[in-house]
């Protein structure tokens, strides 16, 4: 069935963020059907929203009088808005009205500071969610320019011998890497897949305690990660797979990376 008209980047926000009736929501899913790229695009922004709203959600306490503040009515007793549009609102406002009771005296007071350990976790769980499900740019420099991308990202990170693993004698060949932030300062990002296509990413990151640690482990919602911190740097291994096969990996880069 032919669609009614384009769906567009508008639409499949929409979509993304359920603000389509019936009709809307199958006209999108019938054109994701046939677009396996938007589809892991929207994918990845619906897994962004859950996110979100899971790391908010005990702070949105709503109150009683918040509805007072969207639910006026005209002088003729007609509501000022819709329904639809009050609700919408309600929402809205019992979110900020949480949000700021909880933040709101932070903001007067001096951010606590979020250290290399506390951050690589979470910085490589969302590196990992955003670029492995990009099917053509999950990096910026691809692995025909190996040489290239380890002089690049090594210069970034003030890294003299920064170095590509090698993970090939365990079934990873390497796709490529990219830079990104990490805590504020310039990261690197190389990214393996087997074949079937499965991928991992690496993440290299500058950690200013200058401390060094052992293997860690992290979990959330089927993504694991290991990572541990050495002297001025700190590492990260991410993956969809088994905890045994990224540990394994995590060995091998840990043998592969300058000490």
């Amino acid at each position: 069935m032919s669609e009614s008209r384009p769906v567009t980047e508008t639409d499949l926000h929409a979509y993304a963020d359920g603000f389509l009736d019936a009709a809307g929501r199958e006209r999108v899913e019938a054109h994701l059907a046939r677009h396996p790229d938007a589809a892991r695009q929207v994918a990845d922004w619906q897994a962004q929203n859950d996110g979100l709203r899971d790391a908010f959600a005990p702070y949105a306490a709503a109150r009683p009088s918040d509805l007072q503040l969207v639910a006026g009515r005209r002088a003729n007793g007609k509501p000022a808005m819709p329904r639809f549009a009050v609700a919408a609102a309600a929402a809205l406002v019992f979110l900020l009205g949480g949000l700021a009771g909880h933040f709101g005296p932070m903001l007067f007071e001096k951010p606590p500071t979020v250290t290399a350990m506390d951050a690589l976790p979470h910085e490589a769980r969302n590196a990992y969610l955003i670029y492995a499900s990009e099917v053509r740019h999950p990096v910026e420099v691809f692995a025909d320019q190996e040489a290239h991308l380890a002089r690049w990202l090594g210069k970034r990170l003030a890294i003299d011998d920064l170095k590509v693993p090698d993970l090939t004698t365990i079934g990873f060949k390497l796709v490529g890497g990219r830079l990104l932030p990490v805590t504020d300062r310039p990261g690197a990002l190389f990214m393996y897949e087997d074949e079937t296509g499965r991928r991992v990413t690496v993440l290299v990151a500058r950690n200013e305690e200058n401390r060094t640690t052992s293997f860690r482990f992290a979990a959330a919602n089927g993504v694991e990660t290991f990572y541990w911190i050495d002297g001025d740097l700190g590492y990260a291994v991410t993956g969809d797979i088994s905890r045994e096969r990224l540990q394994q990996i995590a060995e091998e880069c840990y043998r592969q990376f300058p000490t």
